[in-house]
């Protein structure tokens, strides 16, 4: 499977007030081959003091998760990859 057929998992929206451009990935509510709805929490990251909830950009499966926990990423990096449900 490329990329092609994948939907990148990322931080939609950054916090406003926050001056960072790195966050850490704090726990990863599902696990690499779990369904999920589109707009479901698939983890939890802080950035600076604030607790984000990444959420499912498509329905799908979770395929692959590239940020691990504890694991620090930049803004606008992929954070996971999803397989789309077939419609």
């Amino acid at each position: 499977m490329s990329d092609d057929d994948r939907v990148a998992v990322t931080l939609a929206a950054w916090p406003d007030d926050a001056d960072s451009d790195e966050g850490v990935v704090v726990n990863w509510f599902v696990r690499e081959g779990g369904a999920v709805d589109e707009a479901a929490s698939l983890c939890e990251v802080q950035i600076e003091k604030v607790s984000v909830d990444v959420l499912a950009p498509v329905a799908g499966t979770l395929d692959e998760i590239v940020a691990g926990e504890d694991d620090e990423f930049a803004r606008g990096d992929t954070l996971a990859w999803m397989v789309q449900d077939d419609e």
